[in-house]
């Protein structure tokens, strides 16, 4: 886990920005009011096969022979995180949960305004991302971001919090997940590894309902610090 400092930041995208969707705005200002810490890395199957092994997941996702270990786990829907946040919550005792969309946009730019966390600009060796490989890759591939935070920029695409909603008028500011909206469909960020570049940038949006499974679509975990 990377601990995320406490800030402010502009959410979503300008107008101007290359790429840029509707639902990614308006562009508002949200501060995150206390530090959290987010998981280094997307949940590997190792780690995901260790739930199963003690009970805490009752699902054992395929990897369409691309390799378990260190790869991220895919075909886990939003229901099935769960599963696997409630499992770490009782092994440990913490509280960890999925990020909110606000938290992992805020995660993800680590400071920047760049259409990705490291430019404007995305080249094959920044993130695994248009099918040039057409399979994950093991996390940590890729270089991380300023906050510490590896492939934020696609592989799998992450689940977070958030109900689905069309934009961003009327969203908290403070940091916390969204839930109202459409709640049968819930959030992903980041792109993945066929997805082309615009789909990876830091302020992308995409919806899917939540218990879908997809061989793009893996998650991160997040915890809340003790003030």
């Amino acid at each position: 886990m990377a601990a995320i400092p406490a800030g402010s930041f502009m959410m979503g995208s300008p107008e101007s920005e290359k790429g840029r969707s509707g639902d990614e705005g308006p562009i508002r200002k949200v501060t995150i009011p206390r530090a959290f810490a987010a998981g280094v890395y997307a949940v590997t199957f190792e780690e995901w096969d260790a739930c199963v092994a003690d009970g805490g997941c009752d699902y054992s996702p395929d990897d369409k022979g691309w390799g378990r270990g260190r790869r991220p786990v895919i075909y886990v829907s939003w229901e099935d995180a769960q599963a696997y946040i409630n499992w770490l919550r009782w092994k440990t005792g913490l509280e960890y949960r999925l990020l909110s969309e606000a938290e992992w946009e805020y995660a993800a730019r680590a400071g920047t305004r760049t259409r990705y966390s490291f430019g404007d600009e995305i080249m094959p060796s920044d993130a695994n991302y248009g099918g040039n490989i057409r399979k994950t890759q093991p996390v940590g591939s890729y270089r991380a971001n300023g906050f510490g935070l590896h492939d934020i920029h696609g592989n799998v695409w992450e689940w977070v919090r958030d109900c689905w909603n069309e934009s961003y008028a009327g969203a908290p500011n403070n940091g916390g997940a969204w839930e109202r909206g459409d709640c049968s469909r819930r959030v992903l960020r980041g792109g993945s590894w066929f997805n082309n570049p615009r789909v990876l940038r830091s302020a992308s949006r995409f919806r899917v309902h939540s218990g879908s499974r997809y061989r793009s679509s893996g998650f991160r975990v997040a915890r809340t610090l003790a003030p």
